[in-house]
């Protein structure tokens, strides 16, 4: 071949790669337009305010009450626990916060997920709803085998003995034995969730019912014995048992850093709010009751969690606290057995609401991506009868009915967590990029002077209204302060022996990125942004959100290094299935709705036929 042809067929090939690449980055950055206001939707609008409340503090309140109070008392915080919880109640507000004004903007089933599809793009949003998958279905699954776990304590393990001896599984990542009740109360909340909406939440209204009367009972009753003196008691106090550690003594006998830990811990109580985000397309008035239902039950949370962590450890000293069954051991110390079996029944009907709760988000995340295409079709389909993603529901049964029979789930609640902080970190950045725009849809970018741009940096301009340039700044601000603040949880997560010992380095590169996070906070705060109406704006942006990115990635960097391997294994699993089916069949893809039969062969090398 001539050398000049050759010379062409090579420019021929890197123009056809640079094609191909570009379009790939459009298919996998697309983003859904916010024209739908969830009117033209198969399912049920039935929900009202006092449902989503109800759905919202069932399938949170539980954990925190029954056992993260007592633990973290005993192990972290002492009786600074009540701060702890009252840091993990503004962490999670503020992520409530942004779920609110999301909720108000998009009535539409998906939560996050749809959240991230309308302002960052399709690849994204599948990554966060792949998550929210992975943390339902551990959700449900955990809190099916704690249901289990309890009724078989109050039984002396009884159920648990019977099933070991007849199949003992001897594999170490697997449950000691199926566990057969935990399936099967699975399915059964599987088949309320099919059978109809609103028939499953007026059970959960039921059951929540009967959990915060049982927590009204605890406060009322343990607060008589409340004794202020155990929030002050000296570390050589004569009541101590020799040889117990028990720190400095005192409300604080572990200091900030031991009520900090606590609050880490604190903030998986508050995990749940966010399944009310899901019901955009179930709720009556989505845009104001789900903003409502979730500072509503957000509140009622914080303050159940709040009275009883005051009257536990008033009541009781914090060394004496039982870290996985605090309030059997008060109860045994009070001599109060008609009180404790009372709030054992609690203790399991809070569960049960812990699992309806867990549960129902799970279908409805994959009916909304099976709707965008990204999942397989089957799963959108609605049953005319009862109004609900029938086979979406049962799936979501089988694959945590069967995750609860066979697995010891307790080395992958992390990764439940390590879920939801991504998914409330996602909102947060989609909060700030939807203040900063004109619309819901990102603006093309234009060639613009670099003297415009340093203008623009703190609005010498006096700009009033988003324009091209500053949205991409705040763009790209948000980008690289959450690429900050990844470093500046590092160093505090992992980096604390070199920061206590004032290694130079360490603490000078510190520094620097804060003060880089501060100065982007400055830019971002500087920029116009949109004065859409809405029925709920999150206050004080850009600084809550931008908080809450801080506090999200600080928490994901407290999980170990197996949660992140575990992680990414899920994540592997799902990039799979997006590349091999929902980036050709997503809806957003072409005007056929799916990609051209021969693409189906080779994705990667075809992309540059799609068309966006």
């Amino acid at each position: 071949m001539p050398p000049n042809a050759i010379e062409v067929h090579m420019e021929g090939q890197r123009m056809g790669n640079m094609n191909r690449m570009e379009t790939f980055w459009k298919a996998v950055s697309r983003k859904k337009p916010n024209d739908d206001d969830g009117s033209h939707s198969k399912l049920a609008r039935v929900l009202t305010l006092l449902d989503l409340t109800g759905l919202g503090v069932g399938s949170t309140l539980g954990l925190g009450a029954y056992v993260l109070a007592g633990s973290v008392a005993y192990e972290q915080a002492g009786p600074g626990v009540v701060i702890s919880f009252v840091i993990a109640a503004l962490a999670a507000a503020i992520a409530g916060l942004c779920y609110a004004e999301f909720a108000s903007r998009v009535p539409k089933a998906g939560s996050a997920y749809i959240y991230t599809y309308i302002t960052i793009g399709e690849f994204a949003a599948f990554t966060i709803g792949w998550n929210l998958m992975l943390e339902y279905i551990i959700g449900t699954a955990s809190v099916a085998r704690g249901l289990s776990g309890y009724i078989d304590a109050l039984i002396d393990h009884r159920m648990g003995n019977a099933l070991k001896e007849v199949i003992e599984i001897k594999v170490s990542f697997l449950a000691e034995y199926p566990d057969v009740f935990s399936f099967l109360v699975v399915m059964t909340v599987t088949a309320l969730l099919a059978y109809g909406v609103k028939e499953s939440t007026l059970l959960n209204n039921l059951f929540t019912g009967v959990n915060l009367i049982v927590i009204v009972v605890v406060l009322v009753s343990v607060g008589i014995k409340a004794d202020p003196a155990n929030w002050a008691i000296r570390p050589d106090d004569p009541s101590i048992p020799a040889g117990l550690a028990v720190g400095a003594g005192g409300f604080l006998p572990y200091g900030v850093a031991g009520v900090m830990a606590g609050a880490a811990k604190c903030f998986y109580g508050y995990v749940g709010f966010d399944c009310i985000a899901t019901t955009g397309e179930e709720a009556q008035n989505p845009s104001r009751n789900i903003p409502l239902a979730i500072i509503t039950s957000l509140l009622i949370i914080f303050l159940s969690y709040f009275g009883v962590a005051t009257v536990l450890t008033m009541a009781l000293p914090y060394f004496m606290q039982d870290p996985v069954a605090p309030f059997p051991r008060l109860f045994d110390y009070l001599g109060w057995q008609e009180i404790k079996w009372i709030v054992s029944i609690g203790a399991i009907f809070s569960l049960c609401t812990n699992s309806l709760g867990a549960m129902f988000p799970l279908p409805r995340v994959l009916y909304a991506m099976s709707s965008d295409g990204l999942l397989f079709k089957q799963l959108r389909t609605v049953n005319p009868k009862t109004k609900t993603p029938l086979l979406a529901t049962v799936l979501s049964g089988v694959l945590s009915g069967t995750m609860a029979l066979l697995f010891d789930l307790h080395q992958l609640i992390d990764m439940m967590s390590i879920g939801t902080l991504l998914a409330y970190t996602i909102v947060a950045v989609s909060v700030l990029v939807l203040r900063y725009e004109q619309n819901t849809n990102f603006i093309a970018s234009t060639q613009t002077k670099s003297s415009a741009v340093v203008k623009q940096l703190f609005n010498l301009t006096c700009l009033t209204v988003p324009s091209s340039l500053s949205s991409n700044i705040v763009k790209v601000a948000v980008l690289i302060y959450a690429i900050i603040i990844c470093g500046i949880s590092a160093i505090l997560a992992h980096g604390q022996d070199y920061l206590n010992k004032y290694h130079p380095l360490i603490c000078t590169l510190l520094t620097a990125m804060i003060i880089v996070a501060l100065l982007l906070t400055l830019i971002i705060s500087c920029q116009p942004t949109e004065e859409r109406q809405l029925t709920f704006r999150v206050p004080c942006v850009p600084f809550l959100p931008l908080l809450s990115i801080l506090v999200n990635v600080y928490l994901m960097f407290q999980l170990d290094l197996a949660t992140w391997v575990r992680f990414m294994v899920w994540l592997l699993a799902g990039f799979i299935i997006y590349f091999s089916y929902g980036i050709r069949h997503s809806l957003q893809g072409s005007g056929s709705q799916t990609l051209s039969e021969s693409q189906l062969e080779n994705p990667f090398a075809t992309f540059g036929t799609v068309k966006l």
